[in-house]
């Protein structure tokens, strides 16, 4: 058994008893919660074309403690319908497995202790094979493209040093399950999403990637190596990813696709669910994000590195005042004695101002600087910069897209 699994508190392996095929490649791990789509998300899986190693799949079904019975009551008829679901197909390669993770505490039950449960379960399986496989996240209300398992398994063969990727992932904009206000909301939101996720790349920062839960992937040494999955009720996809970016290699898969569901959700405090429920309740369809002038000040930090390895910098206003209140003089002292060269400095300082830090400065100088701005605009005042054409507000989500797909090419 591995350190990891030998310290991994809370955890009792293997919930799995069946045995495991030595040329296991990928395993998939799926929390469900509340949920009554998760045959379709099943059957998306099933659909995809076979890769050269074999796949397993892990739903996990969780409970908290305090959760209504008719929470759980759902969770046992999804579970009862997926197993009898199960038993009707027929792959040699492609395998299906269910933990019930039922009255979880309180303290940690969510979809971070759900993933956690699921992905140590994965780890497990590979240890036993002595196998640094690949953990897969996706969701139970999901889908996929039909390539997405060949791809992951090319992916991790063509960037050996990559410890996890990003995965390409495209809400639904149109169709009859959702109203299309709906649709009109996701589109906004995924928006949002690709605004951000590209201003940061406008600016030099070096962790530019979408942090999707349902779209991603990581070898098992490196989730072994950074500490597993953490146990947040929500945002545990952010906080999981920016640990293996900071192991450097990081990259994103965009050969495939991912295709989340858009629908409304409470049960997280943020995260798409909750974003389109604040985005429909919102009567005047304001659909924001933040002002692109604060990453223009972002911008002058990062594009300035290689003087403040040296000597204090000019930055604007936004920037010095958030820094303040990140004691940055002390750090940034730190720093610099521990570098060895510019591209060490830099290294080290991107270890330390990371994904969180930057997203905590956009929130503090949208708070005290500049206000959120339409979503639409912003858009296009970023296309502007990066040298694209500006569009039509419905065509704007269609061209980040292909931004985005081309990232790597």
């Amino acid at each position: 058994m591995s350190f990891y699994l030998q310290n991994s508190i809370g955890q009792h392996h293997p919930y799995i008893l069946t045995p495991i095929k030595k040329d296991l490649e990928i395993i998939v791990v799926i929390p469900c919660y509340n949920e009554m789509e998760l045959i379709t998300a099943l059957s998306s899986l099933i659909n995809c074309e076979k890769p050269k190693g074999t796949v397993e799949v892990i739903t996990v079904v969780n409970s908290a403690i305090s959760d209504l019975e008719a929470v759980k009551e759902t969770n046992s008829k999804m579970l009862e319908k997926a197993q009898k679901w199960n038993k009707e197909q027929d792959t040699n390669w492609l395998n299906f497995y269910f933990i019930e993770a039922n009255n979880l505490p309180d303290k940690d039950a969510g979809v971070g202790l759900a993933r956690k449960i699921g992905m140590d379960e994965a780890v497990y399986r590979f240890e036993s094979i002595k196998k640094d496989g690949i953990i897969a996240c996706f969701d139970a209300d999901s889908t996929c493209q039909t390539n997405y398992f060949m791809e992951l398994e090319k992916y991790f063969e063509n960037n050996p040093k990559s410890p996890a990727c990003s995965i390409h992932f495209e809400h639904p904009l149109q169709g009859n399950e959702f109203s299309e206000e709906n649709y009109r909301a996701i589109e906004a939101y995924e928006l949002h999403l690709r605004v951000y996720k590209n201003a940061l790349k406008f600016c030099g920062f070096p962790y530019a990637f979408h942090t999707i839960g349902s779209s991603m992937a990581v070898k098992s040494k490196a989730y072994q190596k950074q500490g597993g999955m953490n146990k947040r009720k929500a945002g545990e996809d952010f906080y999981f990813l920016q640990k293996m970016m900071a192991l450097g290699n990081f990259s994103e898969l965009n050969t495939t696709s991912i295709y989340p569901s858009p629908r409304i959700s409470d049960r997280v405090p943020f995260g798409t669910g909750r974003a389109m429920q604040n985005y429909l309740s919102d009567e005047q369809k304001n659909y924001t994000t933040y002002a692109i002038q604060a990453f223009l000040d972002l911008k002058k930090l990062v594009e300035n590195l290689d003087t403040l390895y040296l000597k204090q910098i000019d930055l604007p206003e936004s920037v010095l005042a958030y820094l303040k209140t990140i004691s940055f003089n002390e750090n940034l002292k730190k720093i610099r004695q521990n570098s060895t060269s510019v591209t060490h400095f830099k290294q080290l300082f991107f270890n330390w101002f990371n994904a969180f830090k930057v997203l905590k400065f956009v929130h503090f100088a949208r708070d005290n600087y500049y206000p959120d701005v339409s979503v639409f605009e912003a858009a296009n005042e970023l296309l502007g910069y990066l040298k694209f054409p500006l569009t039509k507000s419905k065509e704007l989500i269609l061209v980040f897209r292909e931004i985005d797909a081309n990232a790597n090419s």
